[in-house]
């Protein structure tokens, strides 16, 4: 009796986005086919429309108070909580970046590392804000002058088509130290290692709504990351000149501010993103006066 060979067909996984702590398909029912190096299906992407980014602005904005209201502190233990989960899943990311066939395994192994180690850093600097970016101002009369930093509310993110995981996580990072939430649009290139980000953030007691990551293509969504007026602010990495300067024009109506924040800084200057600089594009400073003796 002969046996004929047969070829088993996988199941290529659908990515789902991450939004309110859940993972929705997008409200249009469409989807991206990531293809790998050699032209084989390797994942069916969500593609995010601008219903999606207004839902998930919403839920940002919900959990907006209560993450800014935390302490210090307790967001820094929640940022390393993060970085264990990526440590115990460290072979899923190295996965991840690898999935397009673009990425050799000592970089992936290499970028999946300094993320972790970047996470921590900046877990660290959760409870050092306030001190390292205010002060008191010394005046000329009765008085205590005071400037204390303050989040900024929701930020949205693009990030970078090349060192997607390294690249988001380097904005996403500082963001959440200093007390904002985020809306975030994944590497359009290879989108899985930010999605499977946020699976690690519904698993590392980050709560609903803080963290909200997108997939789809940037040339649909970037206006409406720019025009968005519930946006505090929109960090960006790796546009080219002619979507930098769309996202300006588009902030200028919306007072949203803007920041290239990687487009002048090596990714890989683990000098400047264990800086205290890298907070500064987060916060806005707020001055208190207060009369001596009251």
């Amino acid at each position: 009796m002969s046996t004929q060979d047969t070829r088993r067909i996988g199941v290529a996984k659908t990515w789902k986005l991450f939004m309110g702590g859940a993972f929705p398909r997008t409200e249009s029912g469409r989807s991206i086919e990531l293809l790998g190096e050699s032209g084989e299906l390797v994942a069916h992407i969500c593609r995010a429309s601008r219903k999606d980014l207004r839902n998930a602005v919403e839920m940002a904005n919900g959990a907006a108070s209560g993450w800014s209201g935390r302490s210090g502190y307790n967001r820094g233990q929640i940022l390393h909580r993060i970085a264990e989960m990526m440590e115990a899943r460290k072979s899923e990311f190295i996965d991840a970046l690898r999935a397009t066939g673009t990425v050799t395994m000592k970089d992936a192994r290499n970028e999946t590392e300094t993320t972790i180690d970047r996470m921590v850093s900046l877990a660290g600097w959760c409870d050092k804000v306030e001190q390292v970016l205010g002060c008191r101002n010394p005046v000329a009369g009765p008085y205590h002058n005071m400037s204390i930093p303050e989040p900024l509310g929701v930020v949205g993110m693009l990030a970078p088509a090349d060192r997607s995981l390294l690249g988001l996580t380097s904005m996403l990072a500082p963001a959440l130290a200093t007390g904002n939430v985020v809306v975030a649009l994944t590497s359009e290139k290879n989108p899985i290692p930010g999605l499977l980000l946020g699976e690690i953030c519904a698993t590392s007691d980050v709560p609903a709504g803080v963290v909200n990551i997108l997939s789809g293509q940037v040339k649909e969504l970037l206006p409406h990351f720019a025009t968005h007026r519930a946006f505090g602010a929109v960090v960006a990495a790796g546009l080219t000149p002619a979507r930098r300067r769309l996202l300006q024009e588009g902030a200028v109506d919306a007072l949203v501010r803007v920041h290239p924040m990687m487009d002048d800084v090596d990714i890989d200057d683990d000098g400047h993103w264990t800086s205290p600089r890298v907070l500064m594009p987060f916060v806005e400073t707020k001055t208190i006066w207060h009369p001596v003796g009251s």
